[in-house]
């Protein structure tokens, strides 16, 4: 699947933000091993620590249907600026893959750099050893 096609599916999924309090909204569409494609939206909450960012929502829809493998995930917001996976984001990906993440900026492509490029040494089951 192109960039350009998840940068158009995570702008979809960012209209099913549930975002009151900040009224920042995130859309991403997360590419898997298998070809599927996940969407996520961020889901805030009255309580802040409930809140759950767009990218675990995408990765825990794709883990919960079998999915162990991710390949891509393309992320937008609301605010048309560049928005990056934040550190918890970055620490619960990590964990399935080394994948592309794909900037985007008023649906236009910014940047595509590895995970691991934006996690670097990152805790891993290697660690648990």
């Amino acid at each position: 699947m192109e960039n350009k096609e998840l940068i158009k599916l995570a702008e979809k999924a960012m209209k099913n933000s549930y975002s009151p309090y900040s009224n920042f909204k995130v859309g991403v569409a997360l590419l898997a091993g298998s070809g599927k494609v996940y969407l996520g939206a961020n889901i805030e909450n009255a309580s802040y620590g409930a809140s759950i960012c767009a990218e675990r929502v995408a990765a825990v829809k794709a883990i919960s249907e079998g999915e162990k493998v991710f390949k891509a995930i393309a992320i937008t917001c609301s605010k048309g600026t560049a928005c990056y996976p934040c550190g918890i984001c970055r620490q619960f990906l990590s964990e399935f893959g080394d994948l592309d993440i794909i900037v985007s900026e008023d649906g236009e492509l910014v940047e595509v750099e590895k995970l691991s490029n934006l996690l670097p040494k990152n805790f891993s089951a290697k660690d648990l050893e």
